[in-house]
């Protein structure tokens, strides 16, 4: 008996492969993984991966070649070219060619990015839209109500994540979680030929200017932020010296507590509107995916405050006897991290769902669609939700506060 190949039954399914000698499918994959309702492999398209999932209308690799390792990609997507590792796509996204996206990346419904874009542990809320030539790794982004009214990335845009004292403690919010979900919110812009130095958190409604490179928090919605080039100049450095531990250690808590809120938002709300067995899949996905951007974070916090001791060491000499502020704040750092560790970890898996208030669950019901769900929420009944995932962060942050 001959046994059909992959390709082969793809397209008995009906998926389109215009040129079938040029599309590998890894033998990992599972063809029941892959729609045949619209889907379209175009030349030069790589398939890898057990969990790589193709959903309904999606087209991959209209522009260049694409691989994709292990990626989920949900309905009326468009792959464009480049490479796909570990990342999840919810629908109606659009990603041009040049794509260099690994793990611990998931867009929201809606989410775009142009041509010659880097991710890596990025998760952008629907409809947020980022330029060509961009590299934004170890950020959520949210804002916006609509395609029409997004937050957005201009082209040329850097997230500095990599700092001197080689660590990666520098995850940025832009927007928050417990507002952001409700897509009621003003949208942050990021003016072209800058960056952006985490870690950082900017409020909904931020501006910044073309080629401003912000090293600041802008807690106050609805600001301009702009800025030249530095002066010139050349000052001693001493290695190994952390100066702003403490904002270093509450931003990085403050964004696990987010992502934590995050996926009680992911099980208890974006659950009710699994509606087939491939939807199941890209759901379980997603909150997979986030439980891996969890664990990056409290690892790279964990190495941070690991890098405290030698700190403080440096710290204490040029002190002379003098117990400053900073060493003040080292110490505490030390001392509490292993039980802070063990807090996020436990939290990441607590059930909050007793908190959600009937009357948001009513009205989150599942019947319709979760974007047209999410926005027809009357006021009131979103602070509702709203309320109840800021308890969530807040619980969280009371429990590791210095």
């Amino acid at each position: 008996m001959i046994t059909k190949t992959a390709i082969e039954r793809l397209i008995d399914k009906g998926v389109r492969i215009p040129n079938p000698s040029s599309v590998f499918i890894g033998e990992d994959v599972d063809p029941d993984r892959i729609s045949g309702q619209g889907v379209i492999l175009h030349p030069g398209t790589r398939i890898l991966g057990e969990k790589t999932l193709i959903m309904a209308g999606s087209t991959i690799g209209y522009e260049a070649p694409v691989t994709l390792d292990n990626t989920m990609v949900g309905p009326d997507t468009s792959l464009k070219g480049g490479f796909f590792q570990d990342a999840v796509f919810a629908g109606r996204n659009v990603f041009g060619s040049g794509a260099h996206v690994r793990g611990g990346t998931i867009l929201e419904e809606q989410a775009s990015a142009a041509h010659t874009v880097g991710l890596k542990q990025t998760i952008l809320f629907p409809f947020v839209t980022l330029g060509s030539l961009i590299n934004f790794c170890d950020i959520l982004m949210a804002g916006g109500t609509s395609r029409k009214d997004h937050s957005e990335v201009g082209s040329s845009y850097i997230h500095f994540n990599y700092t001197p004292n080689q660590d990666k403690a520098t995850p940025s919010m832009l927007g928050n979680v417990h507002q952001g979900v409700m897509l009621n919110q003003r949208p942050v812009f990021l003016g072209g030929q800058g960056g952006l130095v985490g870690p950082c958190r900017l409020a909904f409604g931020t501006v910044t200017a073309a080629g401003t490179i912000c090293r600041r928090d802008e807690l106050r919605p609805d600001r301009i932020v702009f800025g030249g080039a530095l002066k010139d100049g050349s000052i001693p450095r001493k290695e190994g010296v952390y100066t702003n531990a403490k904002k270093i250690y509450e931003v990085n808590c403050e964004y696990i507590a987010g992502l934590i809120s995050l996926m009680n938002w992911y099980r208890h709300v974006r659950s009710r509107f699994v509606s087939d067995p491939l939807s199941d899949k890209l759901h379980q996905g997603m909150t997979d995916t986030l439980q891996v951007c969890i664990d990056e974070r409290i690892k790279r916090l964990g190495a941070f405050c690991g890098k405290l001791e030698g700190s403080r060491k440096i710290l204490i000499s040029r002190a002379k006897g003098e117990v400053t502020e900073s060493i003040r704040i080292h110490d505490a750092i030390i001392k509490k991290w292993p039980d802070v560790q063990a807090v996020l970890i436990s939290e990441t898996g607590h059930d909050y769902s007793a908190g959600l208030p009937e009357p948001f669950l009513d009205a989150v019901n599942g019947d319709t669609g979760y974007i047209e769900t999410i926005k027809g929420l009357d006021g009131a009944t979103a602070a509702l939700g709203s309320d109840w995932l800021r308890t969530i962060e807040q619980t969280i942050m009371e429990k590791v506060k210095l």
